[in-house]
């Protein structure tokens, strides 16, 4: 396979810290790789990298000649005053510019630079590029196309970007956190669209499930070293677990032998021998080893909730609208102790709304909340993060608490506590305004777990977390005796944290279905396979049949009225094909004067309007022979 991708002996700084030293990697053609490392390593950084968005400090990259290339970032923006629409036709890729240089040469009937942009037009198949552009916006619920950018949501622009960058089909795309912002519909969707793609992919993400779905490898980025793994997300974790131990092994050895020439050293007045001094140079290595930290491994302490009473809070009829949407119909509901709840449903179904009732930020239109006495709730918000970035790390936990309550009588002070969630003790006094994006959130995660609630609600928490402190996360809420209501896109994530789920159907409708998503999931697929079989064998109306000419089709088969609709439209298809093609020829041969290229190119865009037409109504008529 053809490379794509050469990284060779990549450093960089950011400020005084060295995020990452000599990197050398590279991907081949159909490659799909996910990148993996603790929020404040370098993941995005060495992304802008990749993109040339930033220059290394030390290092080449290589890109093959001919290669495309599109990329996500993690908090993408466009120029306000444009329309969604327009945002895609503005986008910073070499076809977007290609359409956008074409149509205006169209419109100036510009003769020489039209003859300049066809190849290009053909070569990246940009004809249709509206019409694809609309079709992927749909998909991710992106459906008003006039609609200024600068009255999107933080999610919508994600989206809107998104849809950018997979529309152009690049060789090699990057994506940045793609699955944040999109419910599990549209999970799915793009899932599924990148693993029918021959793109070549490298991509950040903390959904599991996604990763190991899509990527056939694996890049850990840790100690300013890159590791490679092939195989499977479980591979990764096995193999990263051996090197660990190894490691603590090594440093281990290091620290007892440093013990034996530190007494050695002591002894010596003065190394005069050629082997003395080589045993002192060897000294000042072998304590640079042994003063490595060893990594923590999986601790097993179970946390304890403050007290709850019998009765935990109760939802007596619930309802919530805004205008006409109907949000929350009638739900009522007892949570009783230690029940861990997902919540799931499409984006804009009412999971927040819900969340926000519940805490009191928002008053239902009717029915009740009823409390129990001992409730103590802790509330991760999506949005709306609020930490004093002049604060230093520790303080910002201590200020809170000293110590964070176990089982058992026994408590992790909060220094313990920050090194269970991967903040070592060399960040402790870092200014919290130095921290990463993911590393404040991860901070802020912590604020709300060191109140020692008994009723955790989370929104999204899985959104800007790494993969690692996901691990840790899981950890802490899998031994968490409290109760635990959680909204997330992440599948993985909901397996392994919840035991039944709250499903937002639509239009008020409320499901409590007793299973984590995975049993949801395969319901699901069973119900759809029962009732395609259902409509398959549905036997004939006997009433009907009596009536009816003993060959005619069953319902579901063609009419004689379709079959005939459907023997016009390939007819149809043929001639348009031919028409295109015809278009396509004039339009590459350079002979064309202006007033006929353009005349032609709006031919050629309309004719590939109604191909696609007759071909999804014929897609649709041959599902039912």
């Amino acid at each position: 396979m053809a490379n794509i991708l050469s990284v060779e002996n990549l450093t960089h700084h950011w400020g005084d810290i060295r995020l990452f030293s000599n990197l050398t990697f590279g991907l081949s053609e159909g490659d799909k790789a996910a990148l993996i490392a603790r929020n404040g390593t370098g993941k995005t950084t060495l992304l802008n990298i990749l993109a040339g968005q930033l220059a290394p400090d030390e290092g080449e990259i290589t890109i093959s000649k001919d290669a495309t290339m599109g990329y996500l970032e993690q908090s993408p923006s466009f120029q306000p005053g444009l329309t969604v629409l327009e945002a895609i036709f503005n986008s910073d890729n070499e076809v977007a510019r290609t359409v956008s240089q074409y149509e205006k040469a169209v419109l100036e009937n510009n003769d020489e630079e039209l003859q300049r942009l066809l190849p290009r037009m053909e070569q990246y198949n940009a004809w249709s590029y509206e019409e694809k552009a609309k079709q992927i916006l749909s998909k991710l619920n992106i459906n008003r196309f006039d609609q200024p950018v600068e009255q999107l949501s933080g999610g919508q622009v994600k989206r809107v970007a998104l849809a950018s960058v997979l529309i152009t089909e690049p060789d090699f795309l990057i994506l940045d956190e793609p699955t944040n912002h999109l419910d599990l519909e549209m999970i799915e969707w793009l899932e599924d669209y990148l693993k029918r793609s021959r793109m070549t992919l490298l991509m950040v993400t903390h959904d599991r499930y996604f990763l190991d779905s899509v990527c056939n490898q694996i890049f850990e980025l840790q100690d300013e070293t890159l590791y490679h793994f092939k195989g499977s997300y479980a591979y990764y974790l096995e193999k990263r677990d051996e090197r660990i131990q190894q490691k603590n092994k090594e440093i281990e050895r290091a620290r007892n032998l440093l013990r034996k020439e530190q007494e050695w050293m002591n002894r010596q007045p003065q190394a005069r021998g050629t082997k003395a001094k080589y045993r002192v140079e060897a000294f000042g290595e072998l304590k640079k080893r042994a003063s490595q930290t060893t990594e923590e491994q999986k601790l097993d302490i179970r946390f304890s909730a403050s007290r709850l009473g019998r009765k935990v809070l109760n939802l007596h009829h619930i309802s919530k609208s805004f205008d006409d949407l109907r949000l929350i119909n009638d739900f009522s509901y007892k949570f009783v102790r230690g029940e861990k709840v997902g919540i799931i449903g499409k984006n804009g179904s009412g999971k927040s709304t819900f969340l926000n009732i519940l805490t009191g930020d928002l008053q239902p239109d009717s029915g009740e909340i009823e409390p129990g006495e001992t409730l103590k709730i802790g509330y991760y918000r999506q949005e709306g993060m609020v930490i004093d970035e002049r604060k230093r790390v520790l303080e910002v936990i201590t200020d809170i608490a000293d110590h964070i309550m176990l089982g058992k009588g026994q408590s992790m002070s909060a220094a313990q506590f920050l090194r269970y969630f991967m903040f070592p003790n060399e960040m402790h006094n870092v200014l919290v305004e130095k921290l990463s994006g993911g590393e404040k959130k991860r901070l802020y995660l912590m604020t709300v777990l060191m109140q020692n609630p008994n009723f955790l609600i989370l929104d999204e928490p899985t959104n800007d977390l790494d993969i690692l402190t996901l691990n840790v996360l899981e950890d802490f809420l899998t031994q968490f005796d409290g109760c635990v209501l959680v909204v997330s896109h992440d599948r993985y994530f909901l397996d392994r944290t919840t035991d039944h789920l709250f499903v937002f159907k639509g239009n008020g409708i409320i499901k409590d279905f007793p299973g984590n998503y995975t049993d949801y999931y395969l319901q699901q697929k069973e119900e759809e396979k029962k009732k395609r079989l259902q409509k398959e064998n549905t036997p004939k109306n006997k009433s009907a049949q009596k009536n009816k000419p003993p060959r005619k089709p069953a319902p579901n088969k063609l009419t004689f009225k379709e079959k005939k609709e459907m023997e016009e439209l390939e007819k149809r298809m043929e001639i348009l094909e031919a028409e295109k093609q015809e278009a396509e020829t004039l339009l590459s041969s350079g002979n064309l004067p202006s007033d006929q290229l353009v005349e032609t190119s709006k031919r050629l865009g309309d004719l590939l309007k109604e191909l696609d037409e007759c071909e999804m109504r014929w897609l649709e008529l041959s599902e039912k022979e």
